[in-house]
């Protein structure tokens, strides 16, 4: 079998001469000196700068400070009558929502029995069982601390054997970000969107963008065999942001949810 013939190598590049300078632009010619005249000016220049400078500031410091002019201000008239007095406290929501946040929940109704949720201890959800109510908590509790959590409070109730009802009540401290708002409007997105074919909404009345939702196709949640349908409300005001879920073996009906967020909502 004959070789296959060698590639030829491609030509060496040719190599530059030393004095590549192109004809016509200084070929040959060497840098103009500069002359004597041009230094002796500029030396005469810097000069008279500085002499103008100490003249200048010699005869300043032989004159007399010269007085400025006194500061004027129009005389305010006092404010006639007397003062405003302050809001009472369950008229001031600032002086409600900085107290006790659990008691701004929801009571537990007559014949509801309490129910025995982990999270829930003694009515405070921290942020590390929050954020435990989510897909990715690791995840979640860092998105909570760029929010500024400020704490968070929760109560819930069982109607028989067949309904559930849980309500939060999230804080934020909201220096830098509108947490509360964000919160609310995330809430609304994934329960209208995620289930946008089988679930209806309604706006919670007085709460502005407030909604309630009620999926109307069950799913088979893991530790039961039975089929069960679920509620969600979304609202938030001031600094605080509400959740309420209810959990029911029999379809949810709107007035039960919305009666929830309306009453929830008037606590707030």
């Amino acid at each position: 079998m004959e070789e296959e013939p060698a590639r030829p190598a491609a030509p060496a590049a040719p190599e530059a001469p030393e004095d590549s300078t192109p004809p016509g632009e200084g070929a040959g010619r060497s840098p103009r000196r500069r002359g004597r005249t041009t230094l002796l000016i500029g030396a005469a220049a810097a000069l008279g700068l500085v002499a103008g400078t100490c003249a200048g500031f010699l005869v300043q410091a032989d004159r007399e400070p010269t007085k400025l002019p006194p500061l004027s201000q129009a005389a305010l008239a006092p404010a006639k009558g007397e003062a405003p007095k302050p809001l009472p406290a369950d008229q001031d929501r600032q002086v409600r929502t900085d107290g006790d946040l659990r008691e701004l929940l929801l009571k537990k109704p007559r014949g509801a029995r309490e129910a025995a949720w982990p999270e829930s201890g003694d009515g405070w959800l921290g942020l590390a069982s929050y954020a435990q109510t989510f897909g990715r908590p690791d995840e979640q509790f860092s998105q909570f601390i760029h929010d500024e959590f400020r704490r968070a409070a929760v109560t819930g109730w069982r109607v028989g054997s067949k309904r559930t009802v849980e309500i939060r009540l999230i804080q934020f401290h909201q220096e830098d970000v509108l947490s509360a708002l964000e919160g609310s409007d995330t809430g609304r997105h994934w329960a209208g969107w995620a289930r946008e074919d089988d679930t209806d909404r309604w706006p919670v009345p007085g709460t502005g963008d407030g909604e309630a939702f009620v999926h109307n196709r069950p799913e088979a949640e893991p530790e039961s065999a039975t089929p069960v349908y679920h509620a969600e409300a979304h609202a938030w005001r001031g600094d605080i942001e509400m959740e309420i879920w209810v959990t029911s073996t029999e379809r949810i009906a709107k007035e039960e949810i919305m009666d929830l967020a309306r009453r929830q909502m008037e606590r707030l």
